[in-house]
Order: structure tokens, then sequence, then C-alpha cells
């Protein structure tokens, strides 16, 4: 029985930060482990372009952080298949073919790239490239003809648009080249995780994250700056503990669930520092943390290992998107010459 393909990936533009780690890299690795799936993880260095074009220095940088983010957390390159998006030919072709398959109305209308356009500040000088990403992700995903794509919940927009292009080939040259993909998304609750500033975003633009290789001290010092509950001033003071970014935090982190709630009740009943808390989520965290950074630290000892195993992840996607390609071009009538 052949195993599904998943196929998801991160835009190299900085290290990654626990909202990707909890968001996606977890999932990942559990479903790279489930024996279920051939999985192909992608560093996004194309679309990193297309707001960083002035500024490669920036992507060159972080295609290793990220690389020596994925071994950490545990993506496995012996199975899973982890590629350098540039490196793919094939998917500039396809990604062409796909472009005319979509109106710029459609691009405009899509609600993920309409908040990153407004959080970017682009006004009227919006790149072309930005715009059109959608098209290039849905490449991504078709050439690998992947049925599964890991992904936090607001990427559902982008998936869509991935569907549409699939249908729109399948119906526009009579074929059944491509395949429809499907989302899977974080179990309830460990979608996105916010930034310690209370944003609802955690992101590397907005300062507001704890990177998976921050060390011991950084982690603390982050935590300890938490937003909490702005009345809680007192110890003896009720709290509350909806929008309480710590209780996020422990939610996610604590997998004693009796012991979180105890501490909300705590909380809410006054009587608990915040300090108090903050210490608490700092040891459970760096339970889950601590050996992750080991691991990264290890494998930054040895870069260029890290680049050759870049290089052959690269080199065995491009083989099966070369396969994926030949269909399309066959479906599309241009292989000319046999």
């Amino acid at each position: 029985m052949s195993k599904e393909i998943y196929l998801t990936g991160d835009r190299p533009t900085g290290k990654l930060h626990i909202g990707h780690y909890i968001g996606s890299l977890k999932n990942r690795v559990k479903m790279q482990n489930s024996g279920q799936y051939d999985p192909f993880v992608m560093i996004a260095d194309t679309q990193a372009f297309t707001d960083n074009a002035r500024n490669p220095e920036k992507i060159h940088q972080a295609l290793t952080e990220v690389a020596l983010d994925y071994l950490a957390v545990g993506i496995d390159p012996k199975k899973t298949t982890i590629f350098v998006q540039s490196q793919i030919k094939g998917l500039f072709e396809l990604t062409e073919y796909f472009m005319n398959l979509v109106s710029v109305a459609r691009l405009q209308r899509n609600p993920t790239v309409k908040a990153e356009i407004s959080q970017k500040g682009f006004g009227e000088g919006i790149p072309a490239g930005f715009l059109t990403y959608p098209v290039s992700q849905a490449a991504d995903i078709a050439i690998f003809r992947a049925t599964k794509v890991p992904v936090g919940d607001d990427q559902e927009p982008m998936l869509e648009q991935t569907r549409e292009l699939v249908r729109s080939f399948n119906h526009a040259y009579h074929s059944d080249v491509l395949v429809e993909p499907v989302g899977v998304f974080p179990p309830k609750g460990q979608g996105r995780l916010p930034g310690i500033d209370g944003n609802a975003k955690m992101s590397k633009s907005l300062g507001n994250g704890i990177y998976i290789s921050d060390d011991t001290d950084t982690m603390a010092k982050k935590v300890k700056a938490m937003y909490t509950d702005p009345l809680h001033i007192n110890i003896s003071d009720p709290g509350h503990v909806e929008g309480n970014i710590v209780f996020t935090y422990l939610d996610i982190f604590d997998t004693d669930k009796q012991r979180v709630q105890d501490l909300k009740d705590q909380y809410t009943a006054g009587g608990l520092g915040d300090m108090k808390l903050k210490k608490h989520l700092i040891e459970v965290m760096e339970a889950e943390m601590a050996p992750i950074r080991v691991r990264r630290q290890e494998y930054a000892q040895d870069i260029p290992a890290v680049l050759r195993m870049l290089q052959e992840g690269s080199n065995r996607a491009n083989v099966i998107a070369e396969e994926t390609m030949k269909d399309v071009r066959h479906a599309m009538g241009i292989d000319y010459f046999g």
C-alpha cells in the first residue's frame, strides 16, 4: 500500500520560534514517525525573496538556521525529504502555468495575503511576486502530488486556492494529473501561539517571540516579561485567566492538566503571584525545549554536513518533481519532441 504524501515548509527569514514548533513542527514530526506518510519539508527561499529581494544575505543566513531548527525538533532526513525551494526547477515552470489559471482579482481576495500585505505596510508598492506567492505555493504542493499539508489554522485560504488551481488545471487540460490537498491542522487549542506581549500572533517582525534556539536564560527572561493580567496588581487580588498569556502557554506546555486547573482556580481566587506562575511555566517549557536545544547545538558543529543534507534532499525532490512535470507537459500537449 502506497503512503500518502505530505508537504509543508517555512520561509527562511530568520530562526524559527516556538509558535512554529507548537503550530506545525510537532505535528510534522508526529506524522513523519507514524509510518503512514512520505514527508517532504521545504525551505521556501524563493518565497522569502518576494519581500526580501534586496536583502539576499538575510535569506542565505537563515537557510541553515531553519535547517538546524528542523533537525533539532526531530525532522529526520532519513525519513523526510528536506529540500530547498529554489533548487527545484520544475516549480518555476508549474508556477508559470498556474499563473494563467487565476485572476488578479482572485489573488487580491485571498484573506491571508490581504492580512500580510496590511501587516507589512506595502501600500501601493506591493511586489508582484508577493501578491502571487499563493500560486507558487500551490505549485509547491501540486508538483509533489501532496495530499496532506500540515499548516497553521490561518493557512486554510491558501490551501483552498491550491485546490482551485488544481481543479482548474485538470479541467482545462482534461486530465487527472494533479491532486487536491487537504490541510492537517494542530490539535484544538494548540494552533497559533500568541506573542509574549499579548499580540495574537508571534512573529519575527513584531519581536515578540521565543525562539527554538534561545538558551535557558534568554527564554526565562522572555517568560518573565510576558503579558499577564494588568488588573492583578497585588498577589491577593483575584486574577483573570482569560487573555492571560501565561495560562495560554501552560495549557500547551504543561502535561499535568489538573495542576494547570488548580493554578487557574488559585489565581482566580487570589493568592497566586504572577512571578511564581511564570517560574512554573519556565520549568515546564525548559523540560520540553532543553533536549531540542542540545540537539541543535550538536548539529551546528558541522554546518557542511547540514548543507550536504539539504543538497541530497533537493536532488531527490528534483527527480520526483520532474516526473510530475513530464505528466503536466503531456497533459498540456507541449511535450512536442517526445
